[in-house]
């Protein structure tokens, strides 16, 4: 099975002189944490706070930088119904609930509550 490639911020970072953490970031954690099948679907890459995020504008174009964001391998399976975005040839989802939506989908995990 091909790997897609998650673009994610750490758990916590320094910002504006203090600790914080990523809301959506929270999330995809969480659900990498309860469902640890996961991760062996994925390579994860930490991207910092700071922008622009080279890892991320390398593939999508120096204007796409959010975090999560997921990408897709070309030959990963795409969820009919999900509104993947595109750029460079790569398809990819850049909301936490989206990439959610896609995990349930593929790989069996819970659908966010409300979708």
């Amino acid at each position: 099975m091909p790997r897609d490639t998650l673009f994610i911020l750490p758990m916590s970072f320094v910002s504006e002189g203090q600790t914080q953490f990523c809301p959506e970031c929270s999330e995809l954690w969480g659900l990498i944490g309860w469902y640890p099948d996961l991760k062996a679907t994925l390579d994860i890459v930490h991207v910092g706070i700071d922008h622009p995020r080279p890892a991320i504008s390398a593939l999508l174009g120096e204007r796409r930088h959010n975090a999560p964001t997921l990408v897709l391998h070309a030959r990963s399976e795409r969820v009919h119904g999900l509104a993947y975005a595109e750029e460079n040839g790569h398809a990819y989802l850049s909301s936490a609930r989206l990439i959610a939506r896609h995990f349930a989908a593929i790989h069996g995990t819970p659908s966010p509550r409300g979708e």
